[in-house]
């Protein structure tokens, strides 16, 4: 074993899918993109850990909703783009050709060109370690969509590609809940 730094440890365990978070300030759309996000249970409970630094975090702590859209390795760039750039001064859905729809319980748009969506109301903030905890409401999969394939991010500016999926479903089949 080779010592790693402890500043790089987060590297080696990343939660998930790079997602974009879009939000609504009453006036306008945006849209940021989060890589530490994280299921909480099986029921339709997540959190992401954002806080002031991302300028969307105004419009989740006031309208406290959300949609979590769940992008595929074919939009790689527009992910980066939209995490470099700050929605204070730039249309995100007009700079990377995003078409906003709208969802059934929150005035947060889903993203078309995305593989799913989930509209999600903010149930709590923990500002001691920036995590926004939100409940589902509803959830949306694109089924015709080609690239199913999603980005996990390394933590270094690296990305990881889904790759081919292993069943083992049999075998967690008393842990698994009904309908999974």
């Amino acid at each position: 074993m080779r010592k790693l730094s402890l500043s790089k440890a987060f590297t080696l365990i990343e939660p998930g899918p790079v997602v974009l978070v879009t939000t609504h300030d009453g006036k306008k759309h945006n849209v940021m993109t989060i890589s530490w996000t994280m299921v909480l249970d099986f029921t339709p409970a997540f959190a992401m850990t954002t806080g002031a630094w991302n300028h969307s975090f105004a419009a989740l702590e006031k309208k406290r909703e959300c949609v979590i859209a769940i992008p595929t390795v074919d939009l790689l760039d527009e992910v980066v783009g939209i995490g470099t750039c700050s929605g204070a001064d730039t249309d995100k859905f007009a700079r990377f050709n995003l078409t906003p729809l709208r969802g059934k319980f929150v005035r947060a748009p889903l993203i078309k060109e995305c593989l799913a969506n989930i509209e999600c109301k903010v149930v709590d903030i923990v500002r001691r370690h920036s995590i926004v905890v939100l409940e589902a409401l509803a959830a949306y999969v694109n089924p015709a969509r080609k690239e199913k394939r999603t980005l996990h991010a390394v933590g270094d500016g690296t990305f990881i590609v889904d790759g081919r999926r292993l069943d083992r479903r049999k075998m967690m089949a008393a842990k698994l809940p009904e309908g999974v």
